[in-house]
């Protein structure tokens, strides 16, 4: 069963972790393992910066900036 506690990470990590998939080279999955972290919860940063940035997929939404 899955654990009710529910890790919460600052944005500053998330934007540290995607910016190393982006300059290492490295799989998503090898850089969440070397982080410690959820492949999946990278996955989803990961997917997430770059429909913000306009490299997503054609119609993923992105997040708006206020």
């Amino acid at each position: 069963m899955g654990s009710k506690y529910t890790k919460r990470y600052t944005e500053e990590f998330k934007g540290d972790a995607i910016a190393l998939v982006d300059s290492s080279g490295k799989a998503v999955t090898a850089v969440a393992r070397e982080l410690g972290i959820s492949s999946e919860s990278l996955r989803g940063w990961y997917r997430r910066a770059k429909a913000d940035r306009g490299e997503g997929e054609s119609g993923e939404l992105t997040r708006s900036r206020s």
